[in-house]
């Protein structure tokens, strides 16, 4: 998990400029790269789907890590603006199931083994993937500018193939429940599915303030409150330093006060957060909603997965892909508010809508923690 949130990450961020200079796209047409996203819902979710009726929890990771590591290795042999796009919907889509992967195999582990330091477990290696979003920005941003794009996106590529190297040969394949095999559809029926996709989707309303802070938080601070190029950076950084002190704690919090309750606390932060950042005209207030957001963070990436994982039991890996997945319809609605609200709005009172979003979602996600079959949560 590690080495797909370094590899995954330090790419991310230099796609535009890669399209824009090594092959001449325009501006707005290399934007729309990031659109191609939205193929991965779909895509995580047959995967998924495939992995509950067989089994092959591991087998299926490889193949979407090896489909990662020849995706990645296409876009740095591209030569024509669309040959990025083919591979991102042909194979990236497919790579990004390798996480939900490792959690439905991980999930069936500790199911044979029922102990309360399991959940501990689901947060170390959600951990371990937010570590490598930390460092790979600054080690892609690093390549790029000593080597070259190309190089980068190679680094990438080898760190998707290396996912493979840990788990060695292991392959356990789960044993299907008689009635799995003969009621396949009622696993993934729409109605058993709708507790997952309401939480998902109250988890994408939360998410979608992120890519409306990184698209305008920097040119807020630089262009409106004159701060300098390190209290810039300082302000950044604190909140993935507070997201993994949070980490630890978020486990035992969510066995006392109820997972969904926890989460409902979180998005409330991030209201607050997102408020500081529209209202608060100062480093102190950017400081305060980037610690706010850390802690937003610090409770959904480790009580995310194991929720959602609990709300469709039979069929984890589906769970698991929709509810990872959905960063991508997130950063789509973030991106598409950003863009409307900051021609609308202005700056910095484009953040006023993820706060409205986040809003939103701590009302759903206190509904959904009143209901019955929300409370063991």
């Amino acid at each position: 998990m590690f080495l797909s949130g370094l590899g995954t990450s330090a790419a991310a961020p230099q796609i535009v400029l890669f399209l824009a200079k090594e092959l001449g796209a325009s501006l707005p047409l290399a934007g729309f790269y990031y659109l191609t996203s939205l193929a991965a819902p779909v895509a995580g979710y047959f995967v998924g789907r495939y992995s509950d009726h067989t089994g092959n929890r591991l087998g299926l990771f490889r193949m979407c890590a090896a489909a990662g590591f020849v995706g990645w290795a296409g876009l740095a042999l591209s030569t024509s603006v669309w040959m990025p796009f083919i591979i991102a919907v042909a194979l990236l889509a497919v790579s990004g199931a390798t996480a939900s992967q490792i959690f439905a195999a991980v999930h069936d582990e500790l199911s044979h083994k029922p102990d309360n330091a399991n959940e501990s477990v689901v947060a170390i290696i959600r951990m371990a993937l937010t570590g490598g979003w930390i460092v790979g920005p600054v080690l892609g941003a690093w390549l790029a500018a000593a080597y070259g794009l190309r190089p980068m996106l190679w680094m990438t590529a080898i760190c998707m193939l290396l996912q493979i190297a840990p788990l060695g040969t292991l392959n356990p394949t789960i044993k299907l429940k008689p009635e799995s095999a003969s009621e396949p559809a009622r696993h993934s029926s729409l109605r058993a599915m709708l507790p997952l996709l309401t939480f998902t989707g109250l988890f994408v309303l939360v998410y979608a303030g992120e890519p409306v802070k990184y698209g305008f938080l920097l040119i807020h601070m630089e262009e409106h409150l004159k701060l300098s190029p390190a209290v810039r950076g300082a302000v950044i950084g604190i909140q993935p330093f507070i997201e993994l002190l949070i980490m630890p704690f978020s486990i035992g919090l969510g066995r006392k006060l109820g997972n969904v309750w926890l989460m409902c606390i979180a998005a409330s932060m991030g209201v607050f957060a997102n408020l500081c950042f529209a209202l608060w005209s100062s480093a102190v207030g950017m400081f305060a909603g980037q610690i706010l957001m850390g802690g937003v963070w610090g409770i959904f990436v480790v009580l995310g997965i194991i929720v959602a994982q609990r709300l469709l039991p039979n069929a984890v890996a589906t769970a698991s892909a929709i509810f990872m997945s959905s960063t991508a319809l997130a950063s789509a609605l973030g991106g598409v508010a950003g863009g409307f609200g900051v021609a609308f709005l202005g700056l910095p009172n484009v953040f006023l809508l993820p706060a409205l979003f986040a809003g939103i979602a701590v009302i759903g996600l206190a509904v959904m923690a009143r209901t019955e079959s929300f409370k063991v949560y």
